[in-house]
């Protein structure tokens, strides 16, 4: 089933990268008492993610911020040291939290999940954005088709 808005989302661990390399993150450390904007990609480097998705965040990145947000994080079906680089890659790094969800547990337990075997990627997220605030959805926003329209930062803007 997947999360809606009103639901508190599940307790989950992550692996940020920081200086002293891989560090687990609990869903509670990042969205207790903070209101979050969470996106969602499928995986990082790839085409769509990489040249639409998360380059609106950054170009919006201090307009969300000043609508109150305390973070902007993104997170996908990725290795720590994949998200870390691609951070470092996209000029996000130190602006956006990226998450690395290796298994794919959070995307399963969000009902988030997508299976891109046919692709060659395997399990992997959704494109998806949502809102965040002190553990519960308040604005969910998942793609229904290829591109970047109803999970991208300018939609995202509106809801804040």
């Amino acid at each position: 089933m997947t999360i809606s808005v009103g639901d508190k989302l599940p307790e989950a661990t992550f692996k940020t990268m920081t200086t002293d390399g891989a560090k687990a993150i609990t869903s509670a450390e990042i969205f207790t008492g903070k209101k979050v904007v969470l996106f969602g990609v499928p995986g990082a480097f790839t085409p769509t993610c990489s040249n639409n998705h998360l380059p609106g965040y950054l170009e919006n990145h201090d307009a969300i911020l000043a609508r109150g947000v305390d973070t902007i994080a993104v997170v996908s079906v990725n290795d720590a040291h994949v998200m870390g680089a691609w951070a470092r890659f996209t000029g996000g790094e130190g602006k956006i939290l990226f998450l690395a969800d290796g298994n794919g547990d959070f995307a399963k337990a969000v009902g988030l999940d997508a299976d891109y075997s046919g692709g060659g990627m395997g399990l992997r997220s959704k494109r998806f954005s949502m809102i965040v605030d002190d553990g519960k959805v308040t604005a969910l926003n998942v793609e229904t088709k290829p591109g970047v329209d109803e999970s991208g930062a300018a939609h995202i803007l509106g809801q804040l």
